[in-house]
């Protein structure tokens, strides 16, 4: 039984198109359950109608406000870095940050996109062999979760993307930091694909905006795995014939959740029920965005 509220702790999201986020209704209802007066609050760059010009002031703002920290999404991620004096660990591996903390007179940047798709995954597909695994996309999310694979042991990182110069710069970026994990640019597809032990999708296709697969589901095998970053819907295309092929599969839900996970911890202190966030996302249906 939760003790009775007392200690409040304020929290908010800083991104474009964010009203139909689920994180402030996870965040808020666990820090109810775990006895916080816990506040939640949209900054909405769309409604407000600017760029990324007014995020150093947002910052100011919500740390002279009292905020515990924030979230930051899309189109943030790599600014935000810019305006903290410190970045975690992985932080500064990625150059891009979801959470921040305000604590002490000092603000540190952290990323729990990468330990939200790790732990989403391991407890989607346990004991999934990562020998050899295939990226799809190596943007933003992709160089997330391939910094994510890598952390689990992948010893050898194939990485496609519609635009080779983009996986050429993931490699980059990762290569030093994980020596035990091979990267490797592929150009063609077909002739890679089917040799890997299971495929991660890290792009947009598949969600409810952008219908579709990102690639012909024949080159897959039984098998394999495949592994979705999109959550909405939480059955795309790709994992519904993947399935349908035989493939394990997880969806993006996870790794949704997950992040969230991470974030509430270092805002409060406090180790969130995981279980009890992904049974209220599931709940809140296939509407809203992260």
């Amino acid at each position: 039984m939760a003790e009775t509220m007392t200690r409040p702790i304020r929290v908010g999201l800083i991104g474009s198109g964010i009203g139909a986020s689920r994180t402030p209704a996870m965040h808020v209802r666990e820090g109810r359950l775990n006895g916080l007066d816990y506040r939640y609050d949209l900054i909405d760059l769309a409604e407000l109608d600017v760029g990324l010009d007014p995020l150093p002031r947002l910052l100011d703002q919500a740390e002279r406000e009292g905020f515990a920290g924030v979230n930051v999404t899309h189109p943030c991620k790599q600014a935000a870095s810019n305006f903290v004096d410190s970045l975690s660990k992985d932080g500064a591996i990625l150059g891009s940050i979801n959470t921040i903390t305000f604590a002490n007179g000092r603000r540190t940047g952290h990323n729990t996109d990468w330990s939200g798709f790790a732990r989403g995954f391991k407890r989607g597909l346990p004991n999934a062999r990562l020998e050899s695994v295939f990226l799809v996309g190596a943007g933003g999310a992709g160089v997330a979760v391939a910094h994510a694979l890598a952390s689990m042991g992948c010893h050898e990182l194939h990485v496609f993307d519609v635009v080779p110069a983009r996986s050429a710069r993931l490699v980059e970026q990762l290569k030093e930091h994980h020596p035990d994990c091979v990267f490797t640019v592929v150009v063609d597809m077909a002739s890679e694909i089917a040799q890997a032990d299971g495929v991660v999708h890290a792009t947009p296709t598949g969600m409810a905006a952008h219908p579709g697969v990102p690639f012909d589901v024949r080159l897959l095998n039984s098998n394999q795995w495949v592994a979705e970053i999109v959550y909405f819907p939480l059955e795309t295309q790709l994992l519904a014939e993947a399935a349908h092929l035989g493939c394990r599969v997880v969806n993006g839900g996870g790794m949704a959740v997950f992040q969230a996970v991470g974030a509430f911890e270092l805002f409060t202190g406090i180790v969130p029920d995981a279980e009890r966030m992904i049974e209220h996302f599931s709940s809140l249906g296939e509407g809203g965005g992260i």
